[in-house]
């Protein structure tokens, strides 16, 4: 669960004027700088005990931002579950689980909103234990800076490492490298510099441009708000300082226009807008802007805002856009310039966060949440994971929980995106379970997928040989996993009148309605087109089935169940067709009729035989074989049940497995 704290603060110190007048300015006048300020969202990680709750807590104490009664229930809690000895414990400010205090760590991420004269901050406290990897992904995907504590007396470890990666893999780039717990060291200078050549020659491998130093005392307020006289050789900024000081809106992406449509707002039937928030970019008053993916292009006609209309607009502001000309937008597309695009592929590489509990399943078909766009999605293969302790890469077959790795994806329809460090908006994503709808993962785009790298392209070379030899491009695993079923032919056969077609039909309607990709074959349906010139002599006949069978393969080889329904009286020619079709598809189905079932059925049929004015009509002019061992005997009174056993027997041999 996660906690958020809201404080409007009106207490006595010099960063936080205070009364109806503050600083000579009425209430309204100072409400409306207040309003002004930017926000700067800060992330604190480190490992156990590092000081990062005791930071923000101390930050918050002595910028005088903590309510009196606040203010007496921690020394009351300092007390009864503090771990600062005789010290005031300010981790307990954000440590509010049970389990957290208990333990002295931190495990979910606890937000904090506090407000200086300069700037207003949330400061997202995150977990340092690897299994809450996901956790601290989570308080990282929106912010702006990144508080990483290092204790003095351990300096450089795995978790400062691994912290370090995912700090860079989630396109943070300004990085404060707190070195806590300074006053165990005796503030030794030399300590504090070892410790930052270590970290130095560890960040050359990543990306993260701007790097701050800055050593500290979490517990006893050296260099968190004032800057320390206990580290004189230390000449630059405390951590509230450098917070308030350092330039972060130059991060934000200004140069490329994308405007996900959220919601069209038609308010009465003169108005016609697009709302949005702005992704990146600038758009103004009649600049030119083309719609994705129809690429119809108009111009903006206005700039719709909460306090009325402006003549242009920017990230993160959220607006309603009207244009010239009368275009069909909806929910899930883009406008943008027309002159700068963002990729518009299905094919895609990503770096992957694995956050449910439940391992991937390759064959699972997720919808993936980009923007205001959401379709389906595959994971074609990992390329590789990545150790977030050592960052060593190693090939897996699946993720499970927490696990990081570098993936490549193919989205049902397009989706319009920027490579994640250009533009952290639009090169976002969240996949989601199709069945729990859980998050499962989140993940930060790395660039489109050349032809010559997806996973179903094949070299020029490789590419004719298989075309030369009649060989298909879709693996036979592949349309199983699509379809989840294996190609088999059905082969149901009996007397004319047995009940063998209500069956087929039957059965093929209940498949369907399972979601089986199945096809029907019967007597009539070829004999009127494929087999028109044949008859029924047993050489005719004989050749009828050899089409059928082959028909029969040609569509299991796609994966597709077939379901034939043929007399087909000799057993020869049966064993015949299943050669053709492949022994371990053909399921032999045998409706079990006598012949006086049969004649009540077709009468009409019968009787000409009989009379001698039909040849060849199995069970009176001609010889039925009946099927040596059937997989199936049908019983013809009981053709409701028929369907439900053929589909058992699939179910078990695993050729349609049920869900």
């Amino acid at each position: 669960m996660t906690t958020m704290t809201t404080m409007t603060t009106y207490t006595n110190n010099t960063n936080n004027p205070t009364g109806t007048e503050r600083g000579g300015l009425d209430i309204k006048t100072f409400l409306d700088q207040d309003e002004r300020k930017d926000l700067l969202r800060i992330l604190t990680a480190g490992s156990v005990d590092d000081g990062k709750s005791t930071l923000i807590g101390r930050l918050m104490f002595d910028s005088k931002l903590i309510y009196e009664d606040q203010l007496a229930a921690l020394e009351r809690d300092s007390k009864r579950v503090g771990h600062a000895g005789e010290d005031i414990d300010y981790a307990l400010l954000l440590d509010g689980l049970k389990a957290e205090r208990e333990q002295g760590i931190t495990i979910d991420v606890a937000y904090r909103y506090f407000s200086t004269n300069k700037r207003k901050f949330i400061i997202a406290d995150c977990p340092g234990h690897e299994q809450y990897t996901r956790n601290m992904v989570t308080g990282a995907s929106t912010a702006n800076l990144a508080i990483i504590l290092i204790d003095a007396t351990k300096g450089v470890i795995t978790q400062t490492r691994r912290h370090t990666y995912l700090v860079s893999l989630l396109g943070i780039k300004h990085v404060v490298l707190a070195v806590n717990k300074m006053d165990l060291v005796e503030f030794d200078q030399e300590v504090f510099n070892h410790i930052c050549n270590d970290y130095r020659s560890f960040i050359t491998q990543l990306n993260i441009p701007d790097v701050e130093f800055i050593p500290l005392s979490a517990l006893k307020g050296d260099n968190v708000v004032e800057v320390s006289e206990k580290m004189h050789w230390y000449h630059g900024k405390s951590m509230l300082e450098f917070l308030e000081t350092v330039h972060v809106s130059s991060d934000r992406n200004f140069e490329d226009f994308r405007y996900p449509v959220q919601y069209v707002n038609r308010p009465d039937r003169d108005f016609r807008g697009f709302a949005a928030k702005v992704a990146s970019g600038i758009i103004k008053k009649g600049d030119p802007v083309m719609v994705l993916p129809s690429k119809k292009t108009s111009s903006v006609k206005s700039i719709v805002s909460y306090d009325g209309e402006i003549e242009k607009a920017f990230p993160p502001q959220s607006v309603t856009l009207t244009l010239k000309d009368e275009i069909d937008i909806s929910r899930g597309e883009m406008i943008v310039h027309p002159d700068n695009l963002p990729h518009i592929e299905r094919h895609f590489e990503a770096m992957l966060v694995w956050m449910d509990e439940k391992p991937m399943d390759s064959k699972t078909q997720f919808y993936i949440k980009h923007n205001t766009n959401t379709t389906k999605a595959r994971i074609d293969y990992i390329r590789y994971k990545v150790d977030v302790n050592t960052l060593q890469k190693s090939e897996i077959e699946r993720f499970e929980l927490n696990e990081i790795g570098r993936v490549a994806l193919t989205t049902v329809k397009p989706i319009f995106f920027d490579p994640y460090v250009k533009n952290r908006n639009t090169g976002s994503f969240v996949l989601i379970d199709p069945v729990s709808h859980n998050t499962c993962a989140v993940g930060m785009i790395i660039d489109k997928l050349d032809r010559e790298n997806l996973a179903t392209k094949y070299s020029p070379q490789e590419l004719r040989d298989k075309i030369d030899k009649g060989q298909c491009l879709i693996t036979t695993e592949e349309r199983q996993k699509r379809y989840n079923q294996k190609g088999a032919t059905i082969w149901i056969t009996g007397l004319h009148g047995s009940g063998k077609n209500e069956l087929a039909y039957l059965l093929e309607k209940e498949l369907f309605e399972l979601g089986a990709n199945v096809v029907l074959l019967d007597g009539s349906t070829v004999r009127s087109g494929l087999s028109r010139e044949l008859d029924f002599s047993p050489a005719d006949r004989a050749e009828h089935l050899r089409r059928v069978a082959h028909i029969a393969r040609i569509l299991n080889d796609q994966e597709i169940i077939t379901i034939c329904s043929f007399v087909s009286p000799d057993e020869n020619i049966r064993r015949q067709v299943a050669e053709i079709i492949g022994k371990e598809r053909f399921v032999n189905v045998y409706m079990d009729a006598t012949l006086e079932f049969s004649m009540k059925k077709k009468p009409e049929l019968y009787k000409l035989a009989i009379e001698g004015k039909v040849d060849d009509l199995p069970g009176i002019n001609s010889t039925y074989q009946k099927p040596e061992n059937p997989d199936i005997v049908c019983n013809p009174e009981e053709n409701g049940k028929n369907p439900v056993n053929i589909i058992d027997y699939l179910n078990r041999e695993k050729i349609f497995p049920l869900q």
